[in-house]
């Protein structure tokens, strides 16, 4: 539609269709990073990393810079307040072999607010360029931030904190269009996206909202973003990729996934994090991607009990079997 689709740049790293996977805690972890790949996510992007977890040789921390060569291209998200440190943090991660490093800036929980860290960051513009620049200098692969509108409906700083990260070297911004203070409810303020565009000169990414083919062109048309990037709509529903894709390209909107193919599909999911996790931790950890998986369907609150009593893998998978 009118170029929408096109392939997308992020400095030099060239995407292949202007939608982007979300940096989720707890659900973007590398099997559900390959499955969301597979299914057509331009770029994906890691949980967010700890930058004194990498900086104190964290054991669990450095364990989430594992990458899988199916995963390229591929942005890894790390978070702190303290421009050395996150320099020193970016290094790790070029070192690990991503292709992109982000920078969080909207992250609206009270652990990483209380440490000037996330979303914190939107009220302190002249740190968050500082570190926007040490991290820019330190490494080679392009710099992005995510960030939101603002900490409330009061102090909208987006736009002046995306003109001083551009200026310290940003290569992209993604704009959630929520504040802190909102959290996830309410709606994306489309308006404050839009100023945020015309803010700077390098591209900004829509997020907030995006479920679907139509708003994800919402998205594109009231805000003019040159990229969407998709988060809780992504939970458990791999199939929004290829469903956005093609709308952007054609205006037709794919059929819905049929109950054989997201109950094959969540089989899949849970084989790939008992392989990359351990049973104990995949059987734990699928409680949640199954209940997104399923919300919706008959008999989906029966499902979602049985499956938080389950506490071994021949067990899920009898679960996920009786409904195919």
């Amino acid at each position: 539609m009118n170029g929408i689709a096109e392939p997308f740049c992020i400095g030099a790293v060239r995407l292949e269709a202007p939608i982007i996977l979300a940096p989720m805690a707890g659900v973007c972890d590398l099997p559900y990073r390959v499955i969301a790949r597979s299914y057509g996510a331009a770029l994906v992007c890691t949980e967010m990393v700890s930058d004194k977890g990498l900086l104190y040789r964290n054991q669990k921390t450095f364990a989430m810079l594992q990458i899988d060569k199916r995963e390229h291209p591929l942005s890894m998200q790390i978070f702190g307040s303290d421009p050395l440190t996150m320099a020193k943090a970016a290094c790790q991660i070029e070192l690990a072999g991503a292709d992109i490093v982000d920078i969080n800036m909207g992250c609206p929980v009270n652990k990483v607010v209380r440490n000037n860290e996330g979303s914190a960051l939107l009220r302190d513009p002249e740190r968050a360029e500082a570190i926007v620049r040490a991290v820019v200098r330190a490494v080679s692969l392009p710099v992005t931030v995510k960030m939101r509108t603002g900490w409330n409906d009061r102090s909208f700083t987006a736009p002046e904190v995306a003109r001083r990260v551009e200026q310290a070297g940003a290569a992209a911004i993604t704009i959630h269009g929520r504040t802190r203070e909102q959290f996830y409810t309410g709606q994306a303020d489309l308006a404050k996206i839009k100023t945020v565009v015309d803010s700077v000169s390098i591209p900004v990414i829509g997020n907030g909202d995006i479920t679907d083919g139509p708003s994800a062109l919402r998205m594109f048309r009231e805000t003019g973003c040159q990229a969407v990037m998709i988060g809780r709509g992504a939970q458990g529903n791999p199939w929004v990729f290829p469903s956005i894709r093609e709308f952007l390209r054609t205006g037709r909107e794919l059929p819905l996934p049929t109950l054989a193919e997201r109950f094959t599909q969540l089989l899949r999911h849970f084989d790939a994090l008992v392989a990359y996790k351990g049973e104990h931790l995949a059987v734990l950890e699928m409680r949640s991607h199954a209940a997104w998986y399923t919300k919706g369907l008959p008999k989906s609150a029966q499902l979602r009990s049985r499956f938080n009593q389950t506490s071994s893998a021949a067990a899920f998978r009898e679960i996920f079997e009786e409904q195919l």
